[in-house]
């Protein structure tokens, strides 16, 4: 064991005085497994990040829920064309799945709307997310309220001019005062305040609860009705916890069908969305990214590889003299073997180590100019020491044993 520790050092040694002597032709040599252990690092760092956030942030909502409307949320066989002739969702539908789904907990019909403006008083506050809605809403959206209470089904199906507000909305707009009761302006017309939400945070996705307002669903088809191309219907259920979500999404095809008319064999017009189902759709995408950020990557590594394999052929030819005299006074082919295959890892180390250093500044950086955090992780260091030492081993190989088999005398006559 001594033996190796010895072997280790010297080949440690030997990596040094390479880095050392020749500067720039091991800089460039390295400067291709640098550049592909960054990347590979780089970019599992960055997706994992970005999944890490989205994970994080979705956590809150439930994947048993499920969108009925005319678009699907991941690819389709139905052609675009086709799709974008599929009739909305409306409010008798939703009326009458609520009525006849069988293990149904919560039910909303809701529009998908353009950011828009609100003012009180003298205060205005720009692009807030508007949720025209069922009063379910507030447990498929999991709202905490802070203040106030979120509208009843009563004021949803009546259409009463109320409205629910953000924590950042109202503190925009009634700096130090008391939000509830008050009233704001949105659409050209006067909304009364019955609940202000808990301050949630930032949030990257969709849009956070603190520049979101809901008001009641039935209040936004009196004003705008329910054939504005510009927003976009749909219907929100979830099923009770003890129903299967397949038979449930089946039970729903199957009622929306038959309240539609279609016959067997045609094409259903609507798509029913799992939320559960969204989420293995982007989790596809991230597992895509990573594989092209590794096939990217590879033609990197297979540069550095060969810059590692340069150097340390050079280096054989620079000992072939001191090789001879170790075996000259007994070394075996192994233990040459070993040295040199030990000095190729430790030059790859090196180089990978460089590449995740510089992932790391750039880490530290993006987390403290954006607003979003980019995550080293251990496991992706880990991936990056040991591909840095299987590049190091397999470029190092054929010069350690071009190395071992040198005969001594040949090998001490030519450095004569």
């Amino acid at each position: 064991m001594i033996v190796y520790f010895r072997l280790l050092y010297s080949s440690f040694q030997f990596a040094f005085n390479a880095l050392r002597t020749n500067k720039l032709r091991t800089l460039l040599s390295l400067l291709g497994v640098t550049v592909g252990i960054f990347s590979i690092i780089a970019v599992l760092a960055a997706v994992d990040s970005m999944d890490r956030t989205i994970k994080s942030e979705l956590s809150g909502f439930d994947r048993n829920m499920i969108y009925v409307f005319n678009h699907s949320f991941g690819p389709s066989e139905i052609p675009r064309w086709k799709v974008d002739q599929f009739p909305n969702v409306t409010y008798e539908e939703y009326d009458y799945l609520k009525r006849n789904l069988r293990g149904l907990e919560y039910a909303s019909f809701n529009f998908f709307v353009g950011n828009e403006n609100m003012k009180a008083e003298h205060n205005y506050v720009n692009g807030i997310i508007i949720r025209p809605c069922s009063s379910d809403m507030q447990y498929l959206d999991n709202v905490k309220m802070a203040s106030g209470r979120f509208f009843n089904e009563s004021e949803s199906v009546n259409g009463n001019a109320v409205i629910v507000i953000g924590h950042e909305i109202a503190q925009t707009l009634f700096p130090g005062q008391e939000a509830l009761g008050k009233n704001v302006r949105l659409y050209g017309r006067k909304f009364v305040v019955i609940g202000v939400l808990e301050k949630q945070g930032a949030i990257s996705i969709g849009g956070g609860q603190d520049e979101t307002a809901y008001l009641p669903v039935n209040l936004f088809r009196q004003m705008f009705g329910d054939n504005i191309k510009a927003y976009t219907p749909v219907i929100i259920v979830k099923p009770t916890k003890s129903v299967d979500i397949k038979q449930f999404s089946d039970d729903i095809t199957l009622r929306l069908r038959t309240f539609r008319g279609l016959k067997p064999g045609e094409d259903s017009n609507f798509f029913v969305n799992e939320f559960g189902g969204l989420m293995e759709f982007m989790d596809n995408i991230i597992g895509q990214m990573n594989l092209v950020g590794w096939i990217i990557s590879t033609f990197s590594l297979l540069v550095g590889g060969f810059g590692i394999a340069n150097i340390m052929f050079v280096s054989v030819k620079e000992r072939t003299h001191l090789i001879g005299i170790q075996k000259a006074i007994g070394a075996k082919r192994r233990i040459i073997l070993l040295q040199f295959l030990f000095e190729s890892i430790i030059l790859a180390l090196i180089g990978g180590v460089v590449g995740i250093l510089l992932v790391w500044l750039i880490a530290l950086g993006v987390s403290s100019l954006l607003d979003f955090q980019f995550v080293l992780s251990f496991f992706n260091i880990a991936i990056g020491l040991v591909l840095s030492m299987i590049i190091g081993l397999i470029s190092g190989y054929l010069p350690a044993r071009s190395a071992a088999k040198l005969d001594p005398v040949e090998a001490i006559r030519s450095g004569m």
